[in-house]
């Protein structure tokens, strides 16, 4: 296949917990105040977040419903022009008599090898499936309340954290095995991002304030102030500096990677629970769970340039193309589906 250019990457997830739909037609909505058009439309119950693949121009997205066992889960692909569903796959079953499935929430593609991972929270594992056919190709345990994953595709490696037990474990993205495992103690990382020029990995440390930050050539871990709550984080296309989306200030953050402080403070709306960065215009945006909206930001000016309502919970932002998907937790479709939301950065 053509070699996909390194960028900077942060995972694909935002699972809330800490812890296919039918078609229907997207429905278009103008963001009051704003112009922006939103479309919108149902994909499946328990969607948790999205990954959008280069290499086959589709999204992912990774669902679960309810608490164990986890019956219902599936990773599905969705048409990201006309939102429609293109395939279900059901995650394998781990318990014959209640019929529990390896229930999926993380989500992150590797183009590279044409694979899907994610992470299995309630099983302490992340899983590799094949982007052709849906195949499962193998289950990694020990990873503590695996929350999320990204794939360094320069460097052959998929990040996970795991916020049971502050831990960041790497696995090789050909190989399936572990090489390498940092260990915070006391530190609860979720959201994670990786700089594939340089193979140094960040996560936001959700319990303590602060990122943890891991060089490619390191075991030892440095670590660096955000704002209030820090549950997501994503690099700017330099790579000098991070955002966290921090929840419980309400905020997204600025902070500088080299001087290790946050340099500015941007209100986004109540309860923002994952930011995302547009390599185009180099924009960010969040998604607000109280709100129920979207903020984008420019970060050169450190000030909101657009606001677009989504459906309730919104739990997670992918951008591909100058293109913002929101999954939600709304529940909103003709048989409870939570919805997906698409608007262009602009």
């Amino acid at each position: 296949m053509p070699r996909i250019t390194p960028r900077i990457r942060r995972s694909a997830a935002v699972v809330v917990a800490l812890v296919a739909g039918a078609s229907v037609a997207p429905a278009a909505v103008a963001a009051p105040g704003t112009g922006t058009a939103a479309v919108s439309a149902p994909v499946t119950k328990g969607l948790y977040q999205s990954a959008y693949s280069e290499r086959n121009h589709v999204l992912w997205t990774a669902s679960a419903v309810g608490r164990p066992p986890v019956t219902t889960s599936a990773l599905t692909k969705v048409d990201p022009k006309t939102l429609k569903v293109l395939a279900t796959y059901t995650p394998p079953v781990t318990d014959e008599a209640t019929g529990a499935v390896e229930a999926v929430y993380g989500v992150a593609v590797d183009d590279e090898h044409n694979t899907v991972w994610v992470t299995n929270t309630r099983n302490n594992s992340v899983a590799v499936y094949s982007q052709r056919n849906g195949a499962h190709l193998a289950t990694l345990p020990n990873v503590a309340h695996a929350r999320e994953i990204v794939v360094d595709e320069k460097h052959d490696t998929v990040w996970a954290s795991g916020f049971g037990d502050g831990s960041l474990v790497a696995f090789d993205s050909r190989t399936y095995k572990e090489k390498k495992r940092v260990t915070v103690e006391g530190a609860g990382p979720t959201g994670i991002a990786v700089n594939e020029r340089t193979g140094a990995v960040y996560a936001a440390d959700l319990t303590n304030d602060q990122l943890i930050v891991v060089n490619r050539k390191s075991t030892t871990p440095r670590l660096i102030p955000t704002g209030d709550g820090p549950i997501s984080v994503a690099l700017s296309a330099d790579g000098r500096t991070a955002y966290t989306a921090d929840n419980t200030a309400g905020t997204v953050s600025f902070v500088d990677l080299d001087k290790g402080l946050v340099t500015k403070s941007v209100p986004t709306g109540a309860g923002p629970l994952s930011v995302a960065t547009d390599a185009r215009t180099g924009k960010l945006v969040t998604v607000n769970r109280t709100d129920a909206t979207a903020t984008v930001v420019d970060p050169r000016k450190a000030t909101v340039t657009s606001t677009i309502t989504t459906g309730a919970n919104p739990n997670h932002v992918e951008i591909a193309n100058g293109t913002a998907y929101v999954v939600d937790k709304s529940g909103t479709g003709p048989t409870g589906e939570d919805q997906l939301t698409r608007f262009r950065i602009g």
